[in-house]
């Protein structure tokens, strides 16, 4: 047994990189000073930790954050989706997140919920409100909160208790850790109260953001009798009004107050410190009242922060007997007093100020429990949640990767399809008859028709003149342009299809010109795509464009003189190549200020008519911009990570990774395939390799989205999975990627290649 010491087999383990989300300060609101005292009070007792802060902006106010508060947009759900990709690829460990309804956009804060789903790190989630009677939305967040959360922790016994009745929770994955307080000595109030100009008074005091619910109007009813026992006693109210109140009724509630008081003679004895309060000056305050009291109104509130730090300081407390009240002044730690009763305040609050020993005695006690309450207790218990989530559990060191190639397995495209076509859309693994059919498919399965190598050559011709058969009807020489959409019915949704559409019908034929086994099928091919081509040289979508060049490409290996085709290789490429020139930037190589679908056609078709063509500028552009979209699809851990359908339309902004789809692996590979044909650098057929595992389930969930007992394919990674339905778009990505990676695996027959980049091919 090797040596060890007793300190380095016995130390505690300490969290190392947490994601803290919450608010942050210096926004004035409760929820910020907590994240920030929490922050501190980590840093306080782990130096080590590194924590990154992910603060909501609801962009009211103009707030100055410090430049290491990373800010969401609370009504955004991309700035949400940014974030957790931001926490994934930070190196972070695990989350704590500071839970509240209001902070939070959408429906009872659901937007949470769309961060949290896509990041799989371990979370502690601290619930700063449990609602007993929630709404429909209010439970249905709450629900996916406590599911998606490995430890919870509340700041009240009651807290636990409502988790297990109303909601379910086991007890074992329930910490009560009281509200943080400071650690400051206790000290007499009349030493304090010159700084403030309250020397000789008896000082009742209230803090926090003036609202109705804070009982303010019940506490001033009460004056008149403290008064007329202690003529010296001044009630302070201490905080600004909350800011949703004054952008709906301005200063009215505070205006009306201050008239309260006037017309019951107590506004002497009345002192408003209309400002946010920082904490070291708050504590001051506190240090400075005799009696401290919480009017609220409001019974369900589980934790109040200037409570607790009331407590902190050793003041005597009154209280309204809300539920952190109650707990946190048992046992005589506390007076409590019924709701909007101000003769009951009035009487406990008068026995304090006439009776010396009483009070201290309240204090002392409510002192020593104060003790038990301190921010370094609330970091260190935190922190045993934090590494008990295993979030420090070491990183497994990655396995040498097998490549595993599938055989096609047309059975599931089979079973999608009829004598019309295939269908577009599947549930589960049925076809959906209600979205029909469309080009965009049929165009796809022709192209895998022509790309099976081994396949009974009876049923090659049957389905090559089922899915030809489609491309010709959806042709519509009036519009210059082929239809897309067909209903179940066989009847036509539109006299014209997307661009998109019509160009990848155009790739299909080309492919199909100069691939299909049978003279029959080419020649038609031929025929349509030069019937075609001279109307669709007109389209303007890069996308587009990049389809028809493909089908050029092909068609140009077999008429090496076709006119129309060299002409919408040099059109389209050039017009590539300004679109790349107006949207580049320094950390932008590509062709559109926006990522889209499909993103590697683009420079697949610059690589492939800079071959055709001989043309150097279309071939640099074609592997700089696969080059960029490859590291932009590639995660921190070495995977393939598709750009998510959530990215399309943020100009400028890194890719998002959900929802992926299938069809952007198939793209990376025929798009590295090209590459390597023109640049045999080991690293394409890599990018390859990488997008290809991908299906298998080398990917972000590690979760397969093939299913090899039937060629089937699911439709997309999401957050929380794979999207179980299997529709044609996806199936035939898979197929054409099994026939793409089996011409790759035979062209590198000599194993040399595969170990240059670390692989070992397995034939399925």
């Amino acid at each position: 047994m090797n040596e060890m010491s007793f300190d380095a087999r016995f130390a505690r383990a300490t969290p190392t990189h947490v994601a803290l989300i919450g608010n942050a300060m210096p926004r004035r609101c409760g929820m910020a000073t907590f994240t920030n005292h929490c922050r501190d009070a980590l840093f306080g007792q782990f130096p080590d930790i590194k924590i990154d802060h992910y603060a909501m902006d609801d962009g009211r106010a103009e707030v100055e954050y410090p430049d290491d508060i990373y800010l969401i947009d609370d009504k955004d759900s991309r700035s949400y989706a940014r974030a957790a990709l931001h926490i994934e690829e930070s190196g972070a460990e695990a989350i704590w997140l500071q839970h509240e309804f209001g902070i939070f956009g959408g429906s009872a804060g659901e937007l949470i919920l769309h961060l949290l789903a896509r990041t799989r790190l371990p979370l502690v989630t601290t619930f700063h409100t449990i609602l007993k009677n929630p709404n429909a939305d209010e439970r249905r967040v709450m629900d996916q909160l406590l599911a998606r959360s490995r430890d919870i922790v509340v700041m009240s016994e009651l807290g636990r208790t409502l988790l297990q009745r109303v909601y379910g929770v086991a007890d074992h994955r329930i910490s009560v850790i009281p509200h943080g307080v400071p650690d400051r000595p206790r000290v007499d109030a009349d030493s304090m109260k010159p700084q403030f100009g309250w020397a000789g008074r008896q000082v009742i005091l209230t803090f926090g953001l003036l609202a109705p619910d804070k009982g303010i109007q019940h506490m001033i009813e009460a004056m008149p009798a403290i008064v007329a026992q202690c003529p010296g006693a001044l009630y302070v109210v201490v905080g600004a009004t909350h800011p949703n109140l004054i952008r709906e009724q301005g200063e009215k509630l505070r205006e009306d107050l201050i008239a309260l008081t006037h017309s019951l003679g107590v506004a002497d004895h009345v002192q408003w410190v209309d400002a946010y309060q920082e904490q070291e000056e708050l504590l001051d305050q506190l240090q400075a009242a005799d009696v401290y009291v919480t009017p609220y109104t409001n019974p369900a509130q589980v934790t109040s922060g200037t409570l607790s730090y009331a407590v902190s300081m050793g003041k005597a407390v009154v209280s309204t007997p809300y539920v952190h009240a109650t707990e946190i002044l048992d046992a005589d730690h506390g007076i409590l007093v019924p709701f909007r009763d101000s003769a009951a305040m009035a009487e406990a609050i008068i026995g304090l100020l006439t009776d010396d020993a009483a009070r201290e005695a309240y204090g002392q006690r409510a002192y020593a429990r104060g003790r038990n309450m301190l921010w370094r207790e609330l970091a260190r218990r935190v922190g045993d949640l934090l590494v008990g989530s295993d979030a420090t559990a070491p990183a497994k060191l990655p396995m040498r990767r097998k490549q595993v190639i599938l055989e096609p397995d047309l059975s599931a495209v089979l079973r999608m399809s009829d004598s019309t076509g295939i269908f577009q859309h599947g549930i589960l693994s049925v076809p959906d008859r209600r979205h029909g059919y469309c080009i965009d498919d049929n165009a796809r399965a022709l192209l895998l028709m022509t790309q099976v190598p081994a396949m009974d050559e009876e049923l090659r011709d049957r389905w090559i003149s089922t899915y030809a058969a489609f491309v010709q009807h959806a042709w519509n020489p009036d519009k210059g342009r082929f239809r897309n959409f067909m209903a179940f019915d066989r009847s036509w949704c539109e006299d014209e299809g997307s661009e998109d559409s019509s160009g990848r019908a155009m790739w299909a034929l080309g492919v199909t010109a100069r691939d299909a086994p049978l003279p029959k099928h080419r020649e038609w091919a031929r025929h349509l795509f030069n019937t075609a081509i001279v109307p669709m040289r007109s389209v303007t979508s890069p996308r587009a464009q990049a389809f028809v060049m493909l089908g050029a490409s092909a068609m140009l290996e077999v008429e090496a003189d076709h006119v129309e085709a060299k002409g919408a290789l040099e059109d389209f490429g050039n017009h590539l190549l300004l679109l790349i020139a107006e949207a580049r930037r320094p950390a932008w190589v590509w062709f559109e200020t926006v990522l889209a679908y499909d993103n590697p056609r683009l420079p697949e078709a610059l690589l492939r008519a800079g071959a055709m063509l001989d043309n150097a500028a279309f071939i640099q552009c074609g592997l700089d911009t696969l080059d960029w979209i490859t590291k932009q699809q590639t995660a921190p851990a070495g995977h393939f990570r598709a750009v998510g359908s959530e990215s399309f339309g943020t100009p400028y902004a890194p890719p998002l990774p959900f929802d992926q789809q299938p069809l952007e692996a198939q793209a990376m590979i025929d798009a590295a395939d090209a590459a390597f044909a023109i640049d045999p650098d080991s690293r394409w057929l890599e990018y390859a390799q990488m997008a290809y595992r991908w299906y298998l389930g080398d990917n972000d969930l590690s979760l397969p989205l093939a299913t090899r007992s039937d060629g089937g394919c699911y439709d997309g990674l999401t957050p929380t999975g794979v999207n179980r339905n299997q529709g044609a778009e996806s199936l035939l990505a898979l197929q054409l990627s099994s026939c793409a990676m089996n011409r790759i695996s035979q062209r590198q027959a000599n194993m040399a290649i595969g170990a240059a980049f670390g692989d070992e091919i397995i034939p399925a």
